[in-house]
């Protein structure tokens, strides 16, 4: 599998893509298994762990599950779809032979449910010294308007870094006022996957059908995109490295940043960092 000349303007332009039928009906079915395991198991806690960030009204009788952290290192078919071959030559024609994943997390939203995640710029978490980066979405579950599927601003990855603070400290979101007047979808049945730019504005409201919605997020960068902030140390640098050699001099180009400090006394996930927010564009 390949993207054609046209895809690849598409991105360039648009700033997303959908790519069908990435992964198997098989590969599916298992990943589908194995999240259905981590929401049984979630009945077990009552508080966000390292592993489980919990929606408001979490219950052993009504598990709440939201977001799996770090899922490849949760489970083998999480890692494996992390280092899926196809995908990753998809991701070398986007991001050059150096590629380098960044961090992983499955985002659900429960049926008739679901929290939304407020509209962002993933770059504004994690500005680096140059812009290929971007995040890629598994549809665990067919994903359509009605349970909460991705929203973004086509072509807003060209323009400005949005100030996501307020009051002073980054709330991982912006007042969404005269920025999403274009928005649009991104539906996807269960085995496509969504590739956006870590520029580009996007969102997600909550799961108002019957239907869950699981959604297996992963984010890569080329291997010279060196981050400017939350930088750890060499060898766990190199370790997320999937293709390609490690690189010693970032390639420097000539992108927007902002620095996503100081931080909010509420920290956690997206979800803590955002429930500070007071323009909020989902209910």
């Amino acid at each position: 599998m390949r993207l054609s000349s046209d895809q690849l303007d598409e991105y360039r332009t648009r700033g997303y893509l959908a790519v069908r039928s990435v992964f198997t009906p098989d590969e599916v079915r298992e990943l589908q298994s194995v999240t259905d395991q981590f929401v049984e198991q979630s009945r077990h806690v009552s508080d966000h762990t390292d592993a489980f960030d919990l929606e408001p009204g979490h219950s052993f009788d009504q598990p709440r599950l939201r977001r799996l952290k770090a899922p490849h290192r949760r489970h083998r078919a999480y890692d494996r779809a992390l280092r899926n071959d196809t995908l990753l030559g998809l991701l070398r024609q986007l991001l050059g032979d150096g590629v380098r994943f960044q961090n992983t997390k499955l985002n659900m939203k429960s049926p008739e449910f679901g929290s939304p995640v407020e509209w962002h710029q993933d770059w504004a978490f994690y500005p680096h010294t140059n812009d290929d980066v971007l995040a890629v979405g598994i549809a665990i579950d067919d994903m359509m308007l009605e349970n909460g599927c991705l929203m973004v601003v086509p072509g807003s990855h060209t323009g400005p870094v949005h100030d996501h603070h307020q009051d002073g400290h980054f709330v991982g979101a912006v007042n969404p006022a005269g920025l999403i007047d274009d928005a649009a979808p991104i539906e996807l049945a269960a085995g496509d996957i969504s590739i956006h730019h870590a520029r580009l504005l996007h969102g997600s409201a909550p799961n108002t059908s019957t239907r869950p919605r699981r959604f297996l997020l992963f984010e890569y960068a080329a291997a010279d995109a060196w981050p400017l902030v939350n930088f750890t140390d060499w060898t766990e640098f190199n370790s997320r490295l999937l293709c390609g050699s490690p690189v010693a001099t970032p390639r420097l180009e000539p992108v927007p940043v902002r620095i996503p400090l100081p931080a909010h006394p509420r920290q956690g996930s997206i979800y803590e960092v955002q429930s500070a927010l007071s323009h909020r564009a989902f209910g």
